[in-house]
């Protein structure tokens, strides 16, 4: 009713709109403090407070301005379940830098768990990038490159890239040395050893670096959305935030947990299964 009063009269909404949500929990937390206050909250005399009040505020309601319900438009099935609002999955630089980046890491880490030299030179700032926050890092993305979809990507690329670094980098370092011995004595190639001999240890490192980084990526890119972006589902969560509108906040995410089970079912498990058949 208030979100449809203040529209009507052309009100900022996001401006406006705040002040009554905080009057509203001032209101929830008074109504608590009475209840607990007069002795209500171990007896059934709070039953007959609550009815009360709800009749009260029933009658209220007949006093309260018109609003109809918004004619519904017709939406496409991604509307209907709130995919549309995926914007940057969608969009294919998103894919290639996310592919970017777990090569990039991939290659990072292996050469530092393979050198030691190397590992201990980077170390220190492999733990510094792990540990700067991502949000630290979008806003200088943002505040360098400006409010655009390449400033986003970079700043996922940029937060994801040392997780995958240092999940290959401990990999490479559990190899198994005498596996590598036999690859030696049979004149195995580099690209024959890296397949049939270095890959199938770091499988497991690897479907642990994805599945991370899609859930980072995820983290992230909502945050990426709700500070510089005027479209998808971080954008969306902030203006149902505003509007106190929890319902749509479990819908989204709900959406987006399915999405996910269904690249974990469809996509990751099938390739889990492919690269572990050796095993049996």
């Amino acid at each position: 009713v208030a979100y449809n009063a203040l529209e009507e009269h052309k009100y900022d909404i996001v401006k406006v709109f705040p002040p009554i949500r905080t009057f509203g929990t001032i209101g929830f937390i008074v109504a608590m403090w009475v209840v607990d206050l007069s002795g209500f909250k171990n007896s059934n005399a709070q039953l007959y407070v609550g009815s009360i009040a709800s009749l009260v505020m029933a009658l209220y309601s007949f006093t309260l301005p018109q609003c109809p319900p918004a004619k519904s438009e017709r939406k496409s099935w991604l509307s209907a379940f709130g995919l549309d609002a995926l914007v940057l999955f969608k969009s294919r630089k998103m894919i290639i830098f996310f592919l970017f980046s777990m090569l990039l890491g991939a290659a990072i880490g292996i050469v530092l768990g393979r050198h030691e030299k190397l590992n201990a030179f980077f170390d220190n700032w492999l733990v510094i990038f792990l540990n700067i926050p991502a949000l630290v890092t979008i806003i200088l993305c943002y505040v360098w490159f400006g409010l655009e979809e390449s400033a986003a990507i970079l700043a996922v690329v940029i937060n994801k890239l040392p997780n995958v670094i240092v999940t290959f980098r401990e990999g490479a370092r559990a190899l198994n040395q005498d596996f590598l011995e036999m690859a030696r004595c049979y004149q195995f190639g580099k690209r024959k050893t890296f397949q049939h001999v270095i890959w199938p240890q770091l499988h497991p490192f690897a479907m642990s670096a994805t599945r991370s980084g899609l859930a980072l990526v995820w983290k992230i890119i909502l945050v990426v959305e709700l500070l510089g972006r005027s479209d998808g589902m971080g954008y969306q969560l902030q203006l149902f935030f505003q509007l106190f509108d929890v319902a749509s906040i479990l819908a989204y995410t709900i959406a987006f947990v399915v999405v996910i089970q269904l690249i974990e079912l469809l996509l990751l498990k099938p390739l889990d299964r492919n690269a572990q058949r050796w095993r049996r």
